[in-house]
């Protein structure tokens, strides 16, 4: 069986690669072809649990969606998850390989290409299409030698390319030529065209600038891409989006902060808090105090959770969270974040770097020891006080037990998940996507201020928002032609 492939690569980080992938998945899959998304490594530390017990970045989730199929390690077979400024956790096919600095992960990837090529002669089995999301740009020629991500897969596996740029950034037409000038001879014959997003405005006003593009480099357009702010409301992969406010509204009812603590993860478990009309969800950022009139603060997944423990208590935040609770304002943590509640948290292995043990910020009365052997797991059950279903997987290596945990936040399929203060007030679980379950958020959200009501269906809300993007897609860009461009494989 033959199957078309496509590479989606950019001028830059967050220039939309991956919302325009998962816009394609659904636009494809409308028109009755069988789609699969593939990305040859990522780097985030928002990750996905999938079916066959692995994880993947967040955006292949939201791509696989997209295209009405269930994600599979296959679909990112090399998936980094930093852990400081030169080093990351290796994952591999959806199983972790290891900690690596960057210089030890670089001379590592030409043995990783064949693993690459194999996972995207999966993932092409049975698939009319297969659309695959680079990383970061093909003009960091640093990073050229033994590339896996961009350019190197695209001509180890002979896949054209359409380059993304955001016009938001400024610089557009610059980014464009200049990652064209810096692409070898060979990379240019893959190129095939571009496509500019996030335009406002009167797109005519651009023709000029498109035409330049078209001129210097010999690409061909595929269209200009709207701002659409309906984004906004499908996952997010790059930490980069959580530098602003997150949803603040007017007529909030309830109040919640998030700090953004350094090696932030699964961030996407707040996406139904923002997405709610009645709450107001703030990312504070380094530098600034936890808001005294909050309802809730969660301290949110993380993966490196001493280190993150230490900058929360370097910004003082220790200091606003129990000032916090003597309030009488409620607490949440989430994975990392409920790590760090309790009294203490080790790592006598050196999981997460050195071998360590620190102080926890003791809003819990539990313990954590981390281990080598991970945890990943699609897992559903209840929570304890209201009884409303939840669902969602875990992604933690560590045993968390105390005291509090004689009082479960969540009863999961046989067993007790997290714990809660005696006063109700500080809670903690493991359950990553916690909130999506709409009749829990609800509960939850509720008990934190009576008055609250919602109607918000939030998987509808992805649904329509990947309908919308689709749409979008068909009005404003070549669609047929970026079918044409696609080269049968196999």
């Amino acid at each position: 069986m033959t199957v078309h492939a496509l590479m989606i690569q950019g001028t830059g980080s967050d220039v939309g690669k991956s919302v325009i992938v998962a816009g394609l998945c659904r636009a494809l899959t409308r028109r009755g072809y069988r789609v699969r998304p593939f990305k040859p490594q990522n780097m985030s530390n928002n990750a996905a649990v999938t079916a066959d017990g692995g994880e993947i970045g967040r955006a292949q989730a939201l791509q696989a969606l997209a295209c009405g199929i269930a994600p599979t390690v296959h679909m990112n077979p090399i998936l980094l998850k930093p852990q400081s400024d030169v080093g990351a956790q290796l994952v591999i096919q959806g199983k972790v390989a290891g900690n690596f600095r960057a210089r030890e992960y670089h001379a590592k990837k030409p043995e990783l290409l064949a693993i690459v090529l194999d996972s995207f002669a999966t993932v092409s089995e049975g698939a009319d299409f297969v659309l695959v999301e680079g990383a970061g740009s093909p003009a960091e020629i640093n990073l050229r030698a033994g590339d896996i991500a961009n350019m190197g897969f695209a001509e180890a596996a002979e896949v054209p390319v359409i380059l993304v740029a955001d016009i938001e950034r400024g610089g557009v037409i610059a980014s464009l030529i200049g990652t064209w000038a810096l692409l070898s001879e060979r990379e240019r014959a893959l190129t095939k065209g571009f496509i500019v997003n996030k335009f406002r405005g009167d797109v005519s006003l651009f023709n000029e600038g498109v035409t330049e593009i078209a001129t210097r480099t010999g690409m061909a357009s595929f269209g200009v891409l709207p701002h659409l702010p309906s984004v906004i409301r499908l996952p997010q992969e790059d930490t980069m989006g959580l530098s602003g406010a997150g949803n603040v509204t007017a007529d909030a009812v309830v109040r919640i902060a998030i700090p953004r603590i350094p090696h932030i993860s699964n961030f996407d478990d707040f996406d139904p808090l923002a997405a709610e009309p009645r709450v107001s969800l703030r990312f504070i950022q380094p530098g600034q105090a936890l808001p005294g009139d909050a309802d809730l603060i969660i301290l949110p997944g993380s993966k490196t959770t001493l280190a993150d423990l230490a900058a929360l208590r370097a910004e003082g935040w220790d200091i606003d969270l129990a000032a916090h609770v003597r309030r009488g304002g409620a607490v949440l943590g989430i994975c990392g974040g409920y790590q760090m509640l309790g009294t203490t948290v080790a790592d006598p292995f050196g999981i997460e770097g050195a071998p360590g043990q620190a102080a926890g910020l003791g809003l819990l009365d539990v313990a954590t020891e981390l281990s080598p052997r991970k945890t990943l797991v699609h897992i559903e059950g209840t929570e304890v006080a209201s009884g409303f279903p939840v669902a969602g997987y875990e992604m933690h290596m560590g045993l968390t037990e105390g005291p509090d945990c004689a009082r479960p936040m969540l009863r999961m399929e046989g067993k007790h998940d997290g714990a809660v203060s005696s006063n109700g007030r500080v809670m903690g679980c493991y359950l990553h996507g916690l909130f999506f379950k709409d009749a829990f958020r609800k509960a939850f959200l509720a008990r934190l201020k009576t008055e609250f009501e919602s109607s918000l269906d939030y998987g509808a809300t992805v649904e329509d928002a990947l309908d919308g993007l689709a749409d979008a897609i068909e009005v404003h860009l070549d669609v047929e032609g970026l079918i044409a461009t696609t080269k049968a494989i196999g």
